[in-house]
């Protein structure tokens, strides 16, 4: 199930929990970050490749090139059985920002993004059909979960594709893992 907790950025722990979508894209909007529902596309199997979940969610993903001029999609997975699941986890926990807005769809799977804007901080845990936008400069970080499994279509308006620049602020390692906010929220 998606939900959306709201917290103060000093406790992790007082949160305002929202599981509608409508208000999750309505607060998200609010930070200037995009939240969608995409309609799934049953007919994949689980090892689908590249090609065949872009050509899935081609109208989409159009729609969205037209929209921010995106010049690139691609697909990511990462599963239980990954050889660096530990090191993609590591390098995502730690709070950062990008220079230009970050788009993940959840063709598979979950994940937990943490937005901090201001004195708040958004936990917004995505599952398949999830789509998020991070706005450029917005810092961030994100958590995979220790068993991963996801599949994303990421989409870039840059050559560079996934840049990430590191504030230094360790404000993630205060707040629930993957799997401690869904035992707590979800």
């Amino acid at each position: 199930m998606t939900v959306l907790c709201i917290f103060p950025e000093n406790d992790p722990r007082a949160g305002e929990v929202i599981d509608d979508p409508g208000t999750i894209a309505d607060r998200m909007r609010e930070l200037g970050a995009l939240f969608e529902r995409w309609e799934l596309t049953d007919d994949l199997p689980p090892d689908a490749d590249q090609p065949s979940i872009l050509e899935a969610y081609r109208g989409s993903v159009r729609r969205l090139q037209q929209l921010f001029g995106f010049q690139s999609a691609d697909v990511i997975g990462v599963h239980p059985d990954h050889p660096q699941k530990a090191e993609l986890r590591a390098k995502f926990l730690d709070e950062h920002t990008h220079s230009d807005f970050e788009v993940r769809f959840f063709v598979q799977g979950r994940g937990l993004f943490y937005l901090h804007p201001g004195d708040q901080v958004y936990a917004l845990l995505c599952e398949r059909g999830d789509l998020i936008s991070v706005p450029a400069g917005l810092k961030h970080w994100f958590d995979l979960g220790g068993e991963p499994h996801l599949q994303c279509i990421r989409l870039f308006t840059t050559p560079d594709g996934w840049v990430a620049n590191y504030t230094g602020d360790t404000i993630g390692q205060r707040f629930p893992t993957l799997e401690s906010f869904r035992e707590q929220f979800a």
